[in-house]
């Protein structure tokens, strides 16, 4: 057998777990603040092997080290809306000593690939590779355009990534109207005969915000009412304690409905704590759809322990509902009161698309065709991705990413959590369910 033949002869099932481990191996912490190693080597990989198969990918680098890997694959209908899928490279920080097994190792253990970026989310970067080198090795073409995008940033929000191109190279995306990326496709065991695998339809605005408190300094061995620590710690726990009112979106009422049928049974939005005891390992995800949140997690103040500092300061994450941002603000300003100055380091609006067209479809049969017992439904992320930039460009973004899980693994706890991992398996699924989606869409 020749080598062209063996290469042809690789599969995208044969090669996903390789590519997700390699994809693992590259740093690409993204500290929010450019000191991190940056995607630019972790890019130029995603090019190469694209060039592999003959697309022609090009590299975007909107700061030094901050890069992106966009190309286009020709459909058999070019008239056709194109389709985008995306992803990023960049990971959130990992401490080796935290974990089982070295975050940047990408080592096999336990029917798992292991390592930082396992399930956000080079796993679904690695399936994309997968399925396109696959596709393109054995001539098989996708019915229209198809825009491949692996993206810097998104871990900050996206300003170096996505949303760096689409303000600067929007051409890149001609023609596309409709996208998959991360954190939907993944299953939820009910029984033996129903797994519900729950699509990504909406996702919560950000405002993540600096609180600043001036006070009067001084020194520490005074009376001293104008602390400015003492009124900033005071507006914080406030806020952290404070819990939102239940407000349910179209997106999540439809989930619980169709969670509801499968257990048998009503679940009531309004009795949280009852509704979240029956989604077991999707509590996490789910839980905070049902109101908007802002959660404390950074303070800084002061130099010396015997001067008192006159200023001091906090960073909140808010993450607010579709419709409920005016809400979100005023609920908050109320909690801090008038001596707290808020100002956003980085906001993003939030996104609701309904359930239903011929995407929806492909992504139902495709899973179906994979896993008889499946059935798609709709859910709200309570994060945010990079459907947010390409929503400016009228692109519909669904949270797509194929993974059949075990029940009792803790899928959401993966996310930016310790000892990150995605089954092997879940990969195999994985490419199997988008090469017919692709076919499909």
């Amino acid at each position: 057998m020749s080598e062209t033949d063996t290469a042809r002869s690789v599969t995208g099932e044969d090669e996903v777990v390789d590519l997700c481990r390699e994809l693992i191996r590259f740093d690409t912490s993204n500290y929010g603040d450019h000191s991190g190693p940056g995607e630019r080597k972790a890019a130029e990989w995603v090019a190469e092997k694209l060039a592999e198969v003959g697309l022609e990918p090009k590299i975007y680098e909107s700061h030094p080290g901050r890069a992106s890997t966009v190309a286009r694959i020709e459909g058999e209908d070019p008239s056709r809306p194109a389709l985008l899928i995306h992803g990023h490279l960049d990971v959130v920080p990992a401490n080796a000593v935290d974990w089982t097994h070295d975050p940047f190792s990408g080592e096999i253990a336990d029917g798992c690939v292991w390592g930082r970026g396992a399930v956000d989310m080079k796993d679904m970067d690695a399936m994309t590779l997968a399925v396109v080198r696959d596709r393109l090795r054995s001539g098989r073409r996708p019915p229209r355009d198809i825009v491949v995008a692996f993206l810097a940033d998104e871990e900050a929000g996206g300003t170096y990534g996505a949303r760096y191109l689409v303000d600067h190279h929007p051409e890149l995306f001609e023609g596309v109207t409709e996208a998959i990326s991360e954190v939907g496709g993944f299953s939820f065991t009910v029984n033996d005969q129903r797994r519900l695998y729950l699509i990504q339809t909406a996702e919560k605005g950000m405002h993540w915000m600096k609180l600043t408190v001036a006070g009067t300094a001084g020194h520490g061995s005074m009376i001293h009412r104008d602390n400015a620590i003492t009124e900033l710690s005071e507006a914080v726990a406030r806020v952290g304690r404070h819990r939102f009112p239940v407000r349910v979106t179209k997106t999540t009422r439809a989930f619980l409905d169709e969670l509801g049928d499968a257990l048998g049974t009503e679940l009531d939005p309004e009795d949280m704590e009852a509704t979240i005891a029956r989604l077991g390992g999707i509590a996490k995800l789910i839980g905070a759809t049902l109101s908007n949140t802002a959660n404390p997690t950074q303070l800084g103040a002061g130099y010396k322990v015997n001067v008192i500092p006159g200023e001091a300061t906090a960073h909140i994450d808010g993450r607010f509902l579709p419709g409920h941002e005016e809400e979100f603000l005023a609920d908050l300003d109320r909690l801090l009161g008038p001596n707290v100055r808020r100002e956003d380091v980085h906001a993003d609006k939030a996104l609701e698309t309904s359930f239903d067209g011929a995407l929806v479809e492909a992504m139902q049969s495709a899973l179906l065709a994979e896993d008889p017992t499946a059935k798609a439904i709709p859910y709200m992320l309570s994060g945010g991705t990079d459907a947010k930039s390409f929503d400016d460009l009228g692109i519909r973004g669904f949270g797509f990413a194929p993974l059949k899980l075990p029940p009792e693994l803790d899928f959401a706890g993966m996310f930016h959590g310790v000892d990150e991992r995605v089954p092997v398996d879940g990969l195999q699924f994985g490419v199997r369910v988008l090469d017919r989606f692709i076919d499909a869409s």
